[in-house]
């Protein structure tokens, strides 16, 4: 029984790279150099508001990775303006394991949404020159933004965020509809789930396909979003999705709206209803920016 589950797994493992190898059809994947010793530390930059799955779920990755003969490959670590208590998403409390001031060099720096702030983006670009990676999750493109890292290059970021990321950055070429977007030393993720995925090709930049398929595997993780860079994992994302039944969208975040929402403007004819405040804000600053649909056409209606 041992024999045949090892079988089983193994000829499941060769399936799946082989598959893998035909999505992405090895698109000028950039190989990283691990230590020639130890192992490749990682920092996970918080402050309040830190989005959970954003930084646990490259976490999980980096601490899981399976890689035959080596034990430990990355060393994982937090790092915040202070060292102690950081409240993250929904609450939860985080201890941050070092501070801007006395972190060790990062080989790689994860920068999962949060609040951020201008220590935070100044330890970035400080720390990013001598690292193999820096990347961003999600919202966090913004605070990787910030620090002109991502200028004259790609980047993709939560699909909610397109039209702000586009306006607030225009020197930043934004791709939307992609699960990740590798420039070599610099990588983002979409939105919280598509962490994990970029995390994975970071394993596999660092100790091959095997090994990144095999984490995979490990982790009972059933995304192939990490083995494809060319948008086609996250295409949906690239189009503004038409109004769900009989409620509308909110024309900035992309998410359904009551149709008592409280938070409604008019243009042109037409009425907008917003799930927040926030929202309504962003719209009301500039409507033209948000009538036509984040990354397409006009909004479908």
């Amino acid at each position: 029984m041992l024999h045949t589950t090892s079988l089983t797994r193994r000829n499941l493992l060769g399936a799946v790279a082989l598959t893998a190898a035909a999505a992405s059809a090895q698109t000028g994947l950039k190989k990283l150099t691990p230590p020639p010793k130890g192992s490749i530390p990682v920092a996970f930059v918080i402050s309040p508001g830190a989005v959970v799955i954003d930084f646990t779920g490259p976490w999980e990755v980096f601490q899981d990775a399976v890689v035959p003969g080596v034990q430990n490959p990355f060393h994982l670590y937090t790092v915040a303006e202070r060292e102690g208590p950081v409240t993250a998403s929904a609450g939860m409390k985080l201890v941050a394991g070092y501070s801007f001031a006395n972190a060790p060099q990062p080989k790689i720096v994860v920068i999962p949404a949060q609040q951020g702030g201008a220590a935070l983006e100044t330890w970035i670009k400080k720390v990013a020159p001598m690292a193999d990676l820096t990347m961003s999750v999600c919202t966090g493109a913004f605070h990787l933004a910030k620090t002109g890292l991502l200028n004259g290059k790609s980047a993709t970021t939560h699909h909610a965020s397109y039209v702000q990321f586009a306006k607030a950055f225009p020197q930043v070429n934004l791709k939307r509809g992609f699960r990740f977007v590798d420039e070599g030393n610099v990588a983002s993720a979409g939105g919280l789930t598509s962490g994990i995925d970029l995390a994975l090709h970071v394993v596999e930049r660092y100790f091959g396909r095997e090994a990144a398929v095999s984490t995979a595997y490990y982790m009972e993780y059933q995304g192939r979003g990490w083995m494809d860079s060319s948008g086609a994992a996250n295409a949906e994302y690239a189009e503004a999705k038409p109004p769900a039944g009989n409620y509308p969208v909110d024309p900035v975040c992309g998410m359904p709206v009551a149709a008592d929402s409280k938070f409604v403007a008019k243009r042109d004819g037409h009425e907008y209803r917003f799930c927040q405040k926030s929202c309504q804000d962003q719209f009301d600053a500039d409507p033209a920016a948000f009538v036509t649909a984040p990354g397409s056409g006009k909004m479908k209606r």
